[in-house]
């Protein structure tokens, strides 16, 4: 790696976008159909996130899983999220791929995605059909099912960072906010369909005879859909690859898409100028401070150290954003993957612990399709109330439309606590929706309005 600055650890780059008035230029507007085109990997996602927040538990219970080890599956995603998000995540920042910055991760974390739900769907099988010893076959079983669990799990996770940073990217302002309602409308759409996938007997359908197990049949399913939708997504909005200082010029970017002309550079980076040939307006006003020259920027390695640093430093509403995120998220990915797992040993009182041909395991299974059913009317009601929620901002605005989800979220999950009837908890699952639908839209809609907030401050 070539160094211009004589210090180790750092790389100068220039962008495609050229001269032009920092505060004025902005990326074009983009049509409605390629929003749409690039919801699709949301709508993928959310798919597959919904056949393994259905069936994840059900597997894991019926190959063998130890009592001991069943909080440990959903705790090292997270951990792996923690240590390496950050780090890719700046890596992505200064990707150099002729093919732009975002879409070379979301490709490699769509693999990742096929290749867990392969594991953990199949993973069962497979193991039987390799090995005959039913002492090997059961700790086999378990460790390949848990490695598909988390490989998919952290992948699936990851992937909202570039898919949210590709959107930023290349849309204005108004198409940022358009582009996440049509994401949170299309993660309900998603979810809505996965969990109705699961909500189907295949045991008893020529599909599922066909294809050997239900397992099998999600598979087919979940693999299809993501595959597609991940193609759309990708063609959507073409991103204008960064440029090196060091390297040779890179591929020629479509006319349509640059909307600098070519005489200068400003920086790139973790927090740039210039995203994908456009200003970034943020640090567009810190122009005249800046210590590099014009066109480079400096990449330093991302560390825990510096991760750390900079969640001390960031401005306190931005570090109340997160927290309040992270509490969120916690208490909503709790219920959701314990749900289908809780309708069948709580409401339904079955037990998969017992033979598979038993009435207790059958109960149960039972109770797990209709947990999908209540977690596909959480899916519908999330679309239902992304389309509402832009006509609720102008009353409570963001903030309380942030607090509202909270709080429906905390009443309902606390009465079906409470209360653990089929009914009345198919009935709180529309509440579950109203908070998936504010944890997709709303923060990131708060973050695109702190920074259109800054941008007027600077411009002023």
């Amino acid at each position: 790696m070539g160094d211009s600055s004589g210090q180790p650890g750092i790389h100068t780059y220039k962008s495609l976008a050229e001269d032009g008035p920092f505060c004025s230029v902005e990326p074009p507007k983009r049509p409605t159909g390629s929003l749409i085109m690039h919801s699709m990997a949301m709508f993928g996602r959310e798919f597959c996130y919904a056949v393994e927040a259905a069936y994840v538990t059900p597997v894991l219970l019926s190959v063998g899983l130890p009592k001991s080890l069943y909080s440990v599956v959903w705790l090292l995603s997270p951990v792996l999220g923690f240590l390496l998000q950050p780090v890719a995540g700046s890596a992505s920042d200064h990707c150099r791929a002729r093919w732009g910055r975002r879409r070379p991760y979301i490709l490699a974390l769509g693999v990742l995605m096929l290749l867990g739900m392969a594991l953990y769907l199949n993973g069962d099988a497979l193991i039987a059909a390799l090995i005959a010893d039913p002492r090997r076959k059961l700790v086999w079983a378990i460790s390949t099912t848990m490695t598909g669990v988390v490989l998919f799990d952290f992948a699936a996770d990851f992937i909202d960072g570039p898919i949210k940073a590709y959107l930023f990217d290349v849309c204005t302002h108004q198409d940022k906010e358009r582009g996440l309602h049509y994401h949170a409308l299309f993660t309900g759409l998603g979810g809505a369909l996965g969990y109705l996938l699961g909500a189907i007997d295949w045991a008893h359908l020529e599909l599922g005879r066909l294809l050997g197990t239900e397992f099998q049949v999600m598979f087919f399913f979940s693999s299809l859909v993501l595959t597609l939708c991940f193609i759309i997504h990708l063609c959507s909005i073409p991103e204008a690859p960064l440029r090196d200082t060091a390297k040779g010029t890179p591929p020629r970017q479509a006319p349509q898409d640059l909307a600098l002309s070519s005489d200068s550079t400003y920086e790139y980076g973790s927090i740039e100028k210039v995203k994908n040939g456009y200003v970034n307006p943020e640090l567009a006003l810190q122009g005249d401070k800046t210590k590099n020259p014009p066109g480079e920027q400096t990449q330093r390695t991302m560390t825990i150290k510096s991760l750390l640093r900079a969640l001390v430093s960031m401005p306190p509403h931005y570090r109340c954003l997160c927290v309040s995120h992270l509490i969120g998220w916690t208490a909503f990915l709790s219920n959701m993957l314990f749900f289908t797992d809780f309708m069948g040993q709580i409401v339904y009182h079955g037990d998969p612990y017992s033979a598979h041909n038993s009435t207790e395991f059958l109960i149960y299974q039972r109770g797990v399709e209709v947990g999908c059913w209540g977690l596909c009317i959480n899916s519908v009601f999330s679309s239902l109330y992304s389309y509402f929620q832009k006509a609720l901002v102008p009353y409570v605005g963001l903030k309380g439309l942030y607090f509202m989800g909270y709080l429906l979220f905390g009443l309902g999950t606390g009465f079906i606590g409470l209360f653990p009837n089929v009914y009345s908890t198919l009935v709180m699952c529309t509440l579950f929706g109203v908070m998936s639908s504010t944890l997709y839209t709303v923060p990131f809609n708060l973050i695109a309005m702190y920074h259109r907030e800054e941008q007027e401050e600077g411009c002023c």
